[in-house]
Formats: C-alpha cells, sequence, structure tokens
C-alpha cells in the first residue's frame, strides 16, 4: 500500500497571462505569488510529509515551483511527470481567456464530466482524467510514501471531492499496489 499526499499548487500568479495575452498551455507558465510560495512553506512543515521518500510534479510552471519549494524544505528528489498536468479545458489548446475558461468549465460541471451520448465536447472528460492521472501514481506504488505536486481538479477528480481544493492544501489518497 502506497499513502499519496497531494498537494495543490500554491496560489498563482494569474495576472500573468493577461499581461502577455498568453493562450492554451501558455496560460500554465505562471508562476507562483509569493503569498503562494509561503503558503508551501507552511505546507512543508505537516508532520505527514516527514517520511515521504520522493515528490512527483506535474511540469506546470506553479507545480514545479510548488516541489521546488517542498524539495529545498524536505531534502526531497523530484520527479516530473507529463500525465500530471492539469485538467484540459480545451483539447485544441486555443483558449486565451478567463471568460472562456470559465465558460469550458461551466460546460463541464454541467455534463458531470461525461460527454453527452454521441457527443464529444472541446475539454477533457473526468473518466480521461482519472485515467491519466492514475496511469502516473501506479507508476510509484513501490514507494511508502510519496509527495504529488499538481492541480485541483486533477486531485478532486481522484479524491472525489466536489468543492474546490485550496491552494497548498495536502489531500491524503492512498492505493493499493494489486
Amino acid at each position: 500500500m502506497t499513502q499519496f499526499y497531494l498537494i495543490r499548487h500554491g496560489e498563482p500568479q494569474w495576472d500573468v497571462n493577461e499581461q502577455y495575452k498568453l493562450k492554451g498551455h501558455g496560460r500554465d507558465l505562471v508562476p507562483l505569488t509569493s503569498a503562494g510560495a509561503k503558503q508551501v512553506s507552511l505546507a512543508a512543515r505537516d508532520e505527514r510529509l516527514r517520511d515521504a521518500e520522493l515528490i512527483v510534479s506535474s511540469p506546470y510552471t506553479r507545480a514545479l515551483q510548488t516541489a521546488a519549494i517542498l524539495s529545498k524544505e524536505l531534502g526531497l528528489d523530484i520527479r516530473i511527470e507529463f500525465d500530471l498536468r492539469e485538467w484540459q479545458p480545451d483539447l485544441t489548446f486555443e483558449y486565451d481567456s478567463l471568460e472562456r475558461l470559465a465558460e469550458l468549465g461551466s460546460d463541464y460541471d454541467a455534463h458531470h464530466g461525461v460527454y453527452p451520448p454521441g457527443e464529444t465536447k472541446l475539454w477533457e472528460s473526468k473518466e480521461l482524467l482519472r485515467n491519466r492521472v492514475e496511469k502516473v501514481i501506479d507508476q510509484y506504488l513501490g514507494f511508502q510514501k510519496v509527495i504529488i505536486t499538481g492541480h485541483g481538479m486533477a486531485f478532486r477528480t481522484l479524491v472525489g471531492e466536489k468543492a474546490e481544493i485550496p491552494h497548498a492544501s495536502i489531500s491524503e489518497y492512498t492505493r493499493v499496489n494489486t
């Protein structure tokens, strides 16, 4: 059995997106705010993380910065996994505003993350997201305790949480090696 500690990234500096008019995956380059970095430093003090063996991170800047802070505080190596990236609101990678992101997120929520029969949507379904993240997690079942830094929607899908997961919070997720 492996205990995973899912740590959502700290507060991101979203205004960078609007300042540089970023679109698609360019929107995922934003760093943490100074408050976000402090959130992660505080999370690193959580006793549950003391015996962790490794940090596995999403490739997005905000998650990598979160992993770097944790690595410094806990003395752990980081592995980067592309498939730990956040939920993809637009599989064409063309969305370019918070308004469009909100529209796609609302459509996802209206359909509970499931494509209607006979339809496909621009957004990644809950099933696709969960399968993608679980495949990564399964690679680390040989460890006892692993920290994963990533994103709210991906973690919500794993743990069944309906509400927004706060920045730099820790969710426990246990997976059994079969």
